[in-house]
This record gives C-alpha cells, sequence and structure tokens, in this order.
C-alpha cells in the first residue's frame, strides 16, 4: 500500500488531530510516533535501520495509507520522492510555541530519561534529534532551525502538491485538497500535550518494557481518538 498523504509537520504541529482528519476522511490508518510505540518490536528497529540510511518504506509503512508526526515528518524529502503521487499537508505554528511544546513533552528530559539504554532512544536520537545539529535547548538555534526547515518543504515542493494548513482552518481547505467530501463532524481537536503529560507523570514516562510500551502506544491512541471529535 502505498503512502496518500504525508503530513510533513514537525511532532507538536497538531500531529494527532492530523492523524485522525486523515483516518476520518478515509485515508487510514494514519502512521504517527504512537503507532510505532504501539508496534515497537516491529516498528523501532525498522526506523533505526532507516536513521542509518537502510530504510525500508514499504515494511515501514504497510497496511499505511497516509503519515503524520515524528518519525515521517523528519524524512519528508525522501518520502515525497518515494511516493510522487502522494500529497502533501504542512502544519506549523508559532516557532516559540513550538519550542516551548516540544520542551514540555517529547523533548524533556523526564521523557528522554525514561528511554536511557533502550533501542527506542537509538530510534529517537537517529530519527529526530541527530537532524538538528545543534543544541536543542537553545531556543533561538531551535526557533531559526524551524522557521528554516518549513520554509524548505514550501520551497521544495510544487504548489498543487502541498498545503500549508492549520487545524483551525477546519475541514474545508483540506478536503478541498484532497478532493474529499466534508464529514458532517467537527474537524477533530487533540491536545495531547495534557495527556502525554499525565501518562508520562504516571508511568515516569514511556514504558521501558516492550509489551509495556506497546500497550501504552495502543491505549493512548485510543484515549486521544475517543476525545478528537467530542
Amino acid at each position: 500500500m502505498a503512502l496518500e498523504v504525508i503530513a510533513a509537520g514537525l511532532g507538536r504541529n497538531a500531529t494527532f488531530s492530523m492523524k485522525f482528519a486523515l483516518e476520518r476522511l478515509g485515508f487510514g490508518p494514519c502512521h504517527h510516533m504512537s503507532e510505532v510505540f504501539a508496534d515497537g518490536r516491529r516498528q523501532v528497529p525498522l526506523w533505526i535501520e532507516a536513521s542509518r540510511g537502510n530504510p525500508d518504506w514499504d515494511a515501514i509503512f504497510a497496511n499505511f495509507r497516509s503519515s503524520s508526526d515524528y518519525p515521517s515528518a523528519s524524512y519528508w524529502r525522501e518520502l515525497a520522492e518515494y511516493y510522487p503521487d502522494a500529497k502533501v499537508v504542512l502544519t506549523t505554528r508559532d516557532p516559540d510555541s513550538w519550542f516551548d511544546s516540544v520542551n514540555e513533552t517529547i523533548f524533556s528530559p523526564r521523557m528522554m530519561d525514561s528511554l536511557k539504554g533502550s533501542p527506542v532512544e537509538v530510534m529517537m536520537n537517529g530519527v529526530i534529534f541527530d537532524h538538528f545539529d545543534g543544541d536543542i535547548t537553545d531556543r533561538a538555534f531551535m526557533t531559526d532551525w524551524y522557521v528554516k526547515r518549513n520554509q524548505e518543504v514550501v520551497d521544495t515542493l510544487p504548489p498543487e502538491r502541498l498545503l500549508q494548513f492549520h487545524p483551525k482552518m477546519g475541514w474545508q481547505p483540506l478536503c478541498d485538497f484532497l478532493g474529499m467530501e466534508v464529514p458532517d463532524v467537527p474537524f477533530p481537536r487533540v491536545n495531547s500535550r495534557d495527556e502525554l503529560g499525565a501518562a508520562s507523570d504516571e508511568m515516569g514516562g514511556i514504558p521501558a518494557d516492550p509489551d509495556e510500551a506497546e500497550r501504552f502506544g495502543r491505549e493512548y491512541i485510543q484515549q486521544l481518538r475517543a476525545k478528537a471529535f467530542g
């Protein structure tokens, strides 16, 4: 199965909202970091190999029709080339707001400490942190990097293949871009920042045990999907 939509926005750019929106429009399942955790024993080794320059995109995205969030957002260029018919949606936000959000959640010391010594730590370094080539705690560096990275997406892809999007725009521009009818439900709103913080407090971060990590991923997806259209 080939990807039909690539949501190129970085983590903490409404990536869960995009996942659930694309699935609602029929482009599901949508790959997302939560899906990596939910199938970690298969997905994590594949992404480690991808980070080392040996991607097997067909295996990674088997049964997925779209993608959103890390790790795929780090490889938007490679995926756009590998799936030339896929359309690309770029979600963005205020750079300082993005910096605050990632540092309180997925880049937080608490979250990263919970992964130390695990294959997930190796994967996260390869598919996320190695791409920055700078100090991820430096606000000026990170916000500048964020703006330049998003502009690179815009400058690289032809306008007819790219939609710059924010969930506040609602269904219409996304549906027009993808050639779909507007659903009769509100656009999904997902405050994963709160839920991720609560899960991290309760469990001390992402569980190191593979069984627990996969269960965490599955339950986290279900929890947020239940709230997304409320």
